[in-house]
């Protein structure tokens, strides 16, 4: 029964006949009035099963709506929307159409109500990705290539917990399920995957930072973030995502410390800050569920700025390397305050959005008492500001000159970064509009003495100690490596040793059963052969001894068994 058209469908089908649309007026009026409309649709679907169908014996919830549902399709449609703005001077059709179909799948998980509906929009965002990543060019075909098969390993995992899951239990319900038995943690890997955890982070800043200068702005707002929508609703206070959470937060700072290539510097980032949110969703308090929540809702509009600055840089500059860059701030004004902004957003500084969000998170774990984690996250936060909030804006925007003076992009692309960097700056300033929309009630103040004291200071000895150790932060043609080496250079290698291992094996097996044959033959030849021994002919008498021989031996043994 149908009373509510999906927005998922509005921006699929967008997505499907933007290709088909010749006129680039028109690809741009769908690329930016889908997400409008996907965004109405999301804040008239009421609460509760709005649309429902039965398959096989099965019965799907393709919509419903919810409080963190409306939270997590709010803020993608506000993404697919600025993300298009920043996007119209991309002349790719295939990665509009497949960003619109990438968007419109993850709004899809943000309102499905069962698993079965929330596993078909989980792979068709992975489509959608992929497709993104591979409109790029030849060059980014091998990243695509990894990519896809990463995300395909992950939904196999995830299909098979889903699979044992209901078979188990007889129900498809998406909601809370107990970490108990194989399928669970199959479910739990399968989203973990997504989200960039170990042993898998490495998929992240492998493909990201290959795509578009526009393409990247895209891939960095709705997988990692569905992700943690669907860890929200499913497994939230499981004590292993805390450790989880907090291993992330450290991987990413400390390869976003050792990079040079910018925007693998926010791809790396984007792992720290996606482990914030984990770990908020082990600890599992309603306070630190709502930091969850809103820290990915604030995530995704600053992390998505900052990557319009990098793409910016990219789009003008054709470099992405720090070392190749430096000294535009005397003429990208426009885009190196925005940067700016991001960079200090991401920060957690006071007056931005990071700062109301982030801050639920550390509070919650100080609350409950976990000592350990409380250090752990405020000590990240400073390592956030050291590689994201300094090192970024630092390396790309002043330090060394250049020479390079390239002016600001496109109005398109200033007007996209001026709205996140507004929408940074008003959440951080106003944030009770994001509270609203949180999944428990707010009862959190983050404006109090102590606390802004007490991350100004925190910040300002990081920046300190940056600058303090600048020779140290310098970077220079180097290359990070990853776990990703196994999969890249260990596992090709490896495989090329087993493979020239087991072909002499198998070599060495055949040419001794042919020895072994060939020995045989020669053997029956000898025996059976023109001129074997049975062969040969025999003189009578011979024959005649042979056969007295022969019967005596069979009396003789007719005799033993007579006795």
């Amino acid at each position: 029964m149908t009373t509510s058209l999906p927005p998922a469908l509005i921006m699929l089908l967008a997505g499907l006949a933007l290709p088909l649309l010749a006129n680039r007026v028109w690809r741009a009026a769908m690329s930016l009035g889908a997400p409008v409309v996907a965004l109405a649709l999301i804040w008239t679907t009421p609460d509760g099963p709005v649309l429902t169908a039965q398959i096989l014996t099965f019965d799907l919830t393709i919509l419903q709506g919810t409080t963190t549902g409306r939270l997590f399709g709010t803020i993608f449609a506000i993404m697919a929307f600025v993300g298009a703005l920043f996007a119209l001077k991309q002349t790719n059709a295939l990665e509009a159409s497949s960003a619109l179909i990438y968007a419109g799948s993850a709004i899809g998980v943000s309102g499905a109500g069962d698993l079965i509906t929330m596993f078909v929009f989980w792979e068709v965002m992975a489509v959608g990705s992929t497709l993104v990543l591979w409109s790029a060019g030849e060059r980014t075909y091998l990243a695509a290539r990894r990519y896809l098969l990463v995300h395909l390993f992950g939904g196999v995992v995830l299909m098979a917990g889903i699979t044992g899951h209901v078979a188990e239990t007889g129900s498809i319900a998406f909601t809370a399920i107990e970490l108990a038995g194989v399928s669970s943690w199959l479910i739990l890997i399968g989203f973990l995957i997504n989200a960039g955890a170990p042993p898998f982070s490495a998929w992240l800043p492998d493909a990201y930072p290959e795509a578009s200068w526009s393409g990247t702005v895209f891939l960095s707002a709705f997988t990692t973030k569905t992700a943690v929508f669907v860890l929200l609703i499913t497994f939230a206070g499981n004590e292993i995502l805390v450790w989880v959470g907090l291993y992330m937060v450290f991987y990413g700072i400390i390869y976003a410390l050792l990079e040079n290539d910018m925007r693998r510097i926010l791809a790396y980032s984007i792992v720290n800050q996606v482990g914030f949110m984990v770990c908020g969703i082990g600890i599992g308090t309603e306070l630190a569920l709502n930091g969850a929540a809103s820290h990915a809702f604030a995530h995704i509009i600053y992390k998505a700025l900052l990557l319009m600055a990098a793409g910016a840089v990219l789009y003008q500059t054709g470099r992405r390397k720090c070392t190749d860059l430096g000294g535009l701030f005397h003429s990208m004004p426009i885009t190196t305050i925005c940067g700016i902004i991001g960079a200090l957003a991401i920060s957690s500084f006071p007056l931005t959005s990071g700062f109301v969000s982030k801050s639920m998170i550390s509070d919650a774990a100080g609350h409950e008492h976990l000592a350990v984690v409380w250090f752990l996250l405020y000590a990240a936060s400073a390592g956030v500001f050291l590689h994201a909030g300094i090192k970024f804006p630092w390396f790309v925007f002043f330090q060394k000159d250049s020479g390079l003076r390239p002016s600001d992009p496109p109005a398109s692309m200033r007007w996209a970064m001026i709205i996140f960097a507004f929408l940074c700056i008003a959440i951080g300033v106003y944030p009770e509009p994001l509270y609203a929309l949180l999944p428990y009630p707010v009862d959190y103040v983050p404006y109090t003495v102590g606390h802004v004291l007490h991350m100004t200071q925190l910040l300002l000895f990081a920046g300190l100690a940056f600058f303090v150790l600048l020779p140290l932060m310098k970077r220079t043609l180097t290359i990070s490596l990853d776990t990703d080496t196994l999969y890249r250079l260990v596992g090709p290698w490896l495989a090329k040793v087993v493979g020239r291992t087991v072909g002499a094996a198998d070599r060495a097996m055949r040419q001794t059963a042919m020895r072994w044959f060939q020995d045989l033959v020669a053997a029956l030849e000898r025996v059976h052969g023109v001129s074997g021994v049975l062969a040969r002919d025999l003189n009578m008498t011979v024959t005649v001894l042979a056969v007295v021989i022969a019967f005596g031996l069979i009396l003789l043994f007719d005799l033993i068994q007579g006795l």
